[in-house]
C-alpha cells in the first residue's frame, strides 16, 4: 500500500488503469464478493467462538488471536470496498478515498506488531513457563494491544499532517482512481513509509527469528516438554510465513510490474492477481493457524460449524 519508485511511464499506467468490459469486471466483482463472503463466515464464527466461551477471554494467546481476525477482518472488508468501488465508480471523492486508504493502511500496520505480540507470548510460555502466568496477564495483554494500536496510528498521523499541508483545497474536491500513490503524492511520504516499513518490519523479524531459535533450543533440553515445543515453534514459524505475506503488501507496484509483461499489458488483470494473492490469500493463514491447529479452540469452533449444536467437554492445554 506505500508508493514505491518506478519510471514515470509506468506509473502512470499503474495509476490510471483502463476499465474491463462490464462482463469481465461483474466476474471479477462476483469471486471477490464470494471470497470476502466465505471469510467474513469463518471469521464471524472464530469470533463467536471466542466470545460465546468466557474461558478464551482469560487466555493473552486467545485474546491477541481475536485481535489479529477482527484486524484482518477489518482490512479485508476496507479493501474489497475499495476494490468494489474502483469497478462501480472508478474514481471516487478524495475525502472518501483517504479515510479508506487510512483505515486499510492502519489495519496492515497492525498486523505483523500483533505477529510479533504473539510469538513473544509462545517464547515466554515455552521458556518461562513457571512465570508465564505472571508476565502475561490479561490487563498487560490489553495494554499491549493499546501500544500496538498507538504504534500503527503514529505514522498514519503523520501521512495526514503532510497531506493537509501540501495539497490544495481544490484537490480535496477532486475525483481520483483510489489507491495510494494517487492519494498521497508528497515525495516526504514515500521516504517517511521507507523508514517505517524498515523499522517495523526489521523489529517483527528479529522477534520472530529471536523467539523461533529460542524455542528450538528449549525444544531440545530435557526439562521441557518437547510436543509442547515443537507445536509452538511450528506456530512461529507459520508467524513468520504470515509476515513474509505481509511484506507482499510494500512490494505490490514490483508485483504488478512482473504481472503486467505475463498478461502482455492489461493492467486490470495484474491488478486483479496482485489483490488476491497480496490482500486475499494472507486472511485465511490466522483462522487456520489457532482456528484448526489449535485443539483446544477446534473443540469449541466445531459447536458452530454444525447446525446442532454439541455439548464440549472443556480440554486441557
Amino acid at each position: 500500500m506505500n508508493s514505491t519508485v518506478i519510471p514515470p511511464e509506468t506509473a502512470f499506467v499503474l495509476n490510471n488503469p483502463t476499465r474491463d468490459s462490464f462482463n469481465t469486471a461483474l466476474a471479477k466483482n462476483i469471486i471477490v464478493v464470494f471470497v470476502w463472503l466465505c471469510l467474513s463466515y469463518i471469521n464471524a464464527t472464530v469470533v463467536l467462538t471466542f466470545f460465546r466461551n468466557p474461558i478464551f477471554s482469560e487466555e493473552p494467546r486467545y485474546i491477541l488471536f481475536i485481535h489479529m481476525v477482527i484486524n484482518d477482518a477489518v482490512q479485508l472488508t476496507v479493501t474489497v470496498t475499495l476494490y468494489i468501488v474502483s469497478y462501480v465508480f472508478f474514481k471516487i471523492n478524495v475525502s472518501f478515498c483517504s479515510v479508506l486508504i487510512l483505515l486499510a493502511l492502519f489495519a496492515t500496520m497492525n498486523t505483523p506488531l500483533n505477529l510479533a505480540a504473539m510469538a513473544i507470548e509462545r517464547y515466554v510460555a515455552i521458556c518461562n513457563p513457571l512465570r508465564h502466568s505472571q508476565i502475561c496477564t490479561v490487563r498487560r495483554t490489553c495494554i499491549l494491544i493499546a501500544l500496538i494500536w498507538v504504534a500503527g496510528l503514529a505514522p498514519l498521523l503523520f501521512d495526514w499532517v503532510v497531506f493537509f499541508a501540501t495539497e490544495s483545497l481544490s484537490f480535496f474536491h477532486s475525483s481520483i482512481f483510489c489507491i495510494h500513490r494517487n492519494m498521497f503524492r508528497s515525495p516526504l511520504l514515500y521516504y517517511k513509509g521507507q523508514a517505517f516499513d524498515i523499522l517495523y518490519f526489521s523489529f517483527v523479524s528479529l522477534t520472530i527469528i529471536y523467539t523461533y531459535l529460542r524455542i528450538m533450543f528449549a525444544a531440545r533440553a530435557a526439562t521441557t516438554d518437547r510436543s509442547s515445543a515443537a507445536k509452538a515453534r511450528n506456530t512461529i514459524l507459520l508467524h513468520g510465513v504470515q509476515l513474509l505475506m505481509c511484506m507482499l503488501t510494500y512490494v505490490t507496484p514490483h508485483i504488478e510490474l512482473a504481472l503486467l509483461y505475463i498478461f502482455q499489458g492489461r493492467i486490470s488483470d495484474s491488478r486483479y492477481v496482485t489483490y488476491l494473492v497480496v490482500y486475499i490469500l494472507p486472511r485465511f493463514l490466522s483462522p487456520i493457524i489457532y482456528g484448526l491447529r489449535d485443539k483446544k479452540f477446534r473443540k469449541y469452533l466445531k459447536r458452530y460449524f454444525v447446525c446442532k449444536p454439541q455439548k464440549v467437554q472443556p480440554v486441557d492445554r
